[in-house]
């Protein structure tokens, strides 16, 4: 993890009045480590598993903060669950999911944000966040 981008997060911290603990810090270096996409759940087991003492409340309201602060981005895979993927030092990326198994795949395509950009000056419209998700079945699935 750079030490930027930790700062930052240190910073925001102190922007919304709340102190830097080492249960915030340990839950976004927690999510900063890993590339997965991962639930809150995940991540306050991951940390529970290394025996680091935070709550599951406190990754809960940490993972909304690194959220709007747009330290993660937040997928639907349409199973109840938000998974989140840290953003930072990322490049543009979209994603595969498989509805049996919710296996996900990061995919990115060079035409797809060509159309984007057309469609969006098309109608007038400045681009500032962008999701694309497709739902189908792995090669695992597919067979079952």
């Amino acid at each position: 993890m750079a030490d930027k981008n930790l700062q930052k997060f240190k910073d925001v911290l102190r922007s919304e009045h709340l102190k830097v603990t080492p249960q915030r810090l340990a839950v976004f270096e927690e999510v900063c480590s890993t590339d997965d996409h991962r639930d809150a759940d995940d991540i306050y087991l991951s940390l529970k598993q290394r025996e680091k003492a935070v709550s599951r409340a406190t990754v809960y309201r940490t993972v909304d903060l690194l959220l709007k602060y747009n330290f993660v981005s937040r997928i639907d895979i349409e199973d109840g669950k938000w998974r989140y993927e840290h953003w930072l030092d990322c490049t543009r990326h979209d994603h595969l999911i498989c509805v049996r198994c919710g296996n996900i795949v990061e995919f990115s395509d060079k035409n797809i944000q060509i159309r984007e950009k057309r469609i969006a000056k098309s109608f007038d419209y400045t681009l500032v966040r962008h999701v694309l998700n497709l739902f189908g079945y792995c090669s695992d699935c597919r067979g079952k």
